[in-house]
């Protein structure tokens, strides 16, 4: 959250009105035209159905805000609490993540229920909330935004398993990897790194601090799948020293042999995206690619991937193209925390705090990244066998 309380003055509390009214009605834009079977459907461990996206949301406001900030406020129905918690520990036991697909019950209908319930509960109480409930509003928008774009990539990821390839957003179109094969050098230095503005960031973008950097270069664009289709037919996915010991058995386990979604027809490879199955686009992107993949596709080219610092100190760089609002930039930053992080007490210290091990860090957001989102500070972060995300990379080079 951001360390700075915002202003309880009247219009900031209209803005937040209208901000939450937007963010509210943007989730549901994205489930208007999913049926109810679709909204209840759980492809893998890792991702959520639809509806449990919805109610977990709308949950939050009601945990943390209403419940909490709002005297008189009648709880829509005390199961959701278990139902839709997710990873509060501190707030009680709830329902295990891998068998959300489970929960038919309640209906998509009785989850728009609660969602009406909980945003006409909040509308009433925003004029008068106290000003120490304004930051975990704020929380709360921003961390439906973040279930946006999952809900996105979890409803991809289950209709790339349907043989019929429905399209999440019809009429979708690729774009094409903007500029040429070269690489932008920077010169290094002392450079500062965190979010460093008054408004909005999740605290794992703090403190901001300094970090030296040797000199190096980042790759004008990003990996295309024509680039991959190469490594693919030089033996990338056969050759063991291209990749790291735990990589290399998630590769054989698994039987990876190209990018998640990717489908190879008649000789001909297809690609399953937000609008269905299409033709690869060659000059697209290459997305949906673990670390280990990027990490490995980076030593078959002679480079390697950027550090976070690296990325966000460079981010600006003329000649950079595309850095943010395509694909996610896996990085070879572990995820940590910054120096004199610190989480803060209760329920709302467990948002980010508690994962800084294990995983590695993205930058650059996606294209079904919030447009708010789309900061140079914004760190995400994955364990590194994960590929449902809109993940791609940059290759980066030292001077």
């Amino acid at each position: 959250m951001d360390p700075a309380s915002p202003s309880p003055d009247p219009e900031y509390r209209e803005h937040t009105s209208d901000r939450f009214r937007a963010v509210r009605d943007a989730t549901e834009a994205l489930a208007e035209g999913l049926t109810e079977e679709d909204q209840c459907v759980q492809s893998m461990p890792d991702s959520s159905p639809v509806k449990w996206h919805r109610a977990h949301t709308t949950w939050f406001f009601e945990q943390f805000v209403l419940r909490a900030h709002a005297p008189g406020y009648e709880v829509f129905d005390p199961d959701f609490c278990f139902l839709f918690n997710s990873y509060y520990d501190t707030v009680g036991p709830r329902h295990p993540r891998p068998s959300r697909g489970l929960l038919t019950r309640p209906a998509a209908a009785a989850v728009a229920q609660y969602r009406r319930h909980v945003d006409a509960a909040m509308i009433r109480a925003l004029p008068d909330l106290a000003p120490a409930a304004l930051p975990i509003v704020e929380l709360g928008l921003q961390h439906e935004q973040q279930h946006q774009e999952l809900l996105v990539t979890d409803m991809l990821h289950a209709f790339a398993g349907n043989p019929l390839y429905p399209a999440m957003w019809p009429g979708w179109q690729e774009q094409a990897a903007e500029g040429t094969d070269a690489f932008v050098q920077h010169p290094g230095g002392l450079c500062q790194i965190g979010w460093r503005n008054s408004s909005f960031c999740f605290d794992n973008e703090t403190p901001t601090h300094q970090v030296w950097l040797e000199p190096f270069a980042l790759a004008s664009r990003l990996v295309r799948n024509r680039d991959w289709l190469d490594f693919m037919h030089d033996g990338g996915y056969r050759t063991p020293t291209l990749w790291m010991s735990d990589g290399w058995a998630v590769v054989q386990s698994e039987g990876w042999s190209a990018p998640l979604h990717w489908r190879d027809r008649d000789d001909a490879w297809f690609q399953v995206g937000p609008g269905g199955l299409a033709p690869l686009a060659l000059d697209a992107p290459v997305r949906h690619i673990s670390w280990y993949e990027a990490d490995a596709f980076a030593r078959w080219r002679g480079a390697r991937l950027p550090t976070e610092a690296e990325w966000e100190a460079a981010h600006d760089l003329p000649g950079l193209h595309q850095m943010t609002g395509h694909v996610w930039q896996w990085t070879e930053s572990a995820y940590r925390p910054y120096p004199g992080f610190r989480a803060v007490p209760g329920a709302i210290g467990e948002y980010n705090g508690k994962f800084m091990i294990n995983q590695m860090v993205l930058r650059g957001g996606s294209l079904a990244t919030p447009t708010g989102h789309l900061r140079p500070t914004y760190r995400n972060f994955f364990h590194p066998d994960k590929r449902w995300q809109f993940s791609g990379l940059r290759l980066a080079k030292d001077s």
